[in-house]
This record gives structure tokens, sequence and C-alpha cells, in this order.
């Protein structure tokens, strides 16, 4: 939420326009880094880009070290055996067919969930 600027905790507002201006700076520096594909984007879309670039790499690592009980409060997994939907167990990682890695999998309907039901 920081990162794409939907943080509705901020907190201190001296401190959050600090940590404004710091993202700015960040992505200004990859707006440069990558001046052939950005350098038309505004800094929203710049966050949005970079968000979805890492998000499967940041969802990791939140949640690489959770209790593997822990569980998202709605059904969002399905197996394929007629049964519906069931919630996830696996640090919020639905369970994989055979062959498959586990690990792959990140929350990102976390991203569309309002921080305050998180």
């Amino acid at each position: 939420d920081i990162v794409r600027g939907r943080d509705q905790y901020c907190g201190n507002s001296k401190k959050g326009k600090q940590l404004q201006e710091k993202l700015k700076k960040i992505f200004d520096n990859i707006k440069e880094n990558n001046n052939s594909k950005l350098t038309s984007l505004t800094d929203d879309q710049i966050r949005e880009y970079w968000w979805y670039d890492n998000r499967k790499d940041i969802w990791k690592a939140i949640t690489c070290s959770a209790d593997t009980r822990s569980a998202y409060f709605r059904p969002t997994c399905d197996n394929r055996d007629d049964r519906g939907p069931y919630q996830t167990q696996n640090q919020c990682r639905c369970i994989k067919e055979e062959g498959a890695k586990y690990d792959d999998q990140v929350p990102t309907y976390f991203d569309y969930v309002p921080q305050y039901l998180r």
C-alpha cells in the first residue's frame, strides 16, 4: 500500500511526507534506468508498473515465515473436486496440483482487499 500510494495508516504526516519524497526519488531512478519504456508514464503509473513487476517476490517475502496454519478469511482455492473453494492454509497459498511447486503462488488477491480488512 505504501509503495502503491494507497496507505491508509500514514501516521505522522511529517514522516509520511518524507517517505513519499523518498519513494518519488526511487521511482524517478527506476524511470531513468528504464528510460526507453517508462519516460511517458506518470509517477502513479510507475508505482503500478513496479508493483506489478515485483509483487510476486514481495508477497513471498512477506509470507515465507508465516505460520502454516495462517489462513485468509475467505475461500480462495479450488482443487477441482466439485466441492467448491476452500480457505488457504499454507502461508496464504493454495495447494498446487501434482508436480507443481506450491511456493510460486502468491496471494495477490490481497492487493484488492481494503487495508483495514487485512
